[in-house]
């Protein structure tokens, strides 16, 4: 299988053997397996203090014999725990227990929760083979929303020199070339602030993905694409499932660099197959 290279113009120089990734099945279901096992290795374990919500003096007295103002039974009022912070008959107000003002929680998270998804070694390999050939279909890419231009053949192949861009206005330059600039322009327009609290926690927009750069070498291209609203660079020996299918629906836009395909041809193995 071949794809046309083409050069920062937007013309086409050449053409390139693609290596055996670009032909394997799309497994959509595997794919999502690989996403979800990815985003959950990231999630943070969390659990609250063994006696959070129980700092304080409410106490039950279910003894009939004592007095009145020290029992908390038979008083015409709901048998639970209360603060012992006030003089007189059941002054004190509920607190301790689930359910009322600064209690615990009922059934909180677990210590020994374990948050991570599991997900075989061979399988993860073949979600990444099997997102790499999604990029390829055009079809899918369409699907996903993305926005390029009619003319161009996938997968989007071009020339070493793309590498080298290390401004943004000379990477914009070679998008709107290419047919892939109106992809970043949409995502640029539906940045939008986010409502509620994760404004305050350093998540104060949603961001849409558009194009992926796939490069040998990341670091000038890095530099040039960085400001481009929704566009990622990733370096080809770290493709994972989770860049190329965000939110594990297979056929992102991507831009592969000729460093790249070569790169991937070197690690070149069956879907499935273990590494020696």
């Amino acid at each position: 299988m071949k794809a046309q290279v083409i050069s920062i113009e937007g013309k086409k120089v050449s053409e390139i053997e693609l290596p055996r990734q670009f032909s394997a099945d799309i497994n959509e279901g595997l794919i999502r397996r690989a996403v979800l096992a990815i985003q959950s290795a990231r999630v943070q374990p969390h659990y609250p203090t063994p006696h959070s919500g129980r700092y304080n003096t409410a106490l039950y007295v279910g003894a009939r014999g004592k007095p009145t103002m020290h029992r908390t039974i038979n008083v015409g009022h709901a048998r639970k725990p209360r603060l012992k912070n006030r003089r007189g008959l059941l002054a004190g107000q509920v607190a301790g227990i689930p359910g009322v003002v600064g209690g615990p929680k009922a059934h909180p998270p677990k210590l020994n929760k374990v948050w991570a998804e599991k997900i075989n070694e061979k399988e993860k390999r073949t979600a990444t083979a099997s997102a790499i050939s999604a990029t390829a279909d055009a079809k899918l890419v369409k699907k996903r929303g993305h926005l390029f231009s009619d003319s161009i053949h996938f997968p989007i192949v071009v020339e070493a020199k793309f590498e080298e861009l290390d401004r943004t206005k000379r990477v914009a330059d070679a998008f709107r070339a290419i047919g892939v600039i109106a992809d970043v322009e949409k995502a640029r327009a539906k940045k939008t602030i986010r409502a509620g609290k994760g404004k305050k926690r350093g998540r104060a927009y949603k961001r849409r993905k558009s194009v992926l750069v796939v490069a040998a070498n990341t670091a000038k291209i890095n530099m040039g694409a960085r400001n481009l609203e929704g566009v990622d660079v990733i370096a080809a020996k770290s493709l994972n499932a989770n860049v190329l299918a965000p939110g594990a629906l297979p056929g992102r836009l991507t831009i592969w660099t000729e460093g790249a395909i070569k790169e991937l041809a070197k690690n070149e193995l069956k879907p499935g197959e273990a590494k020696a």
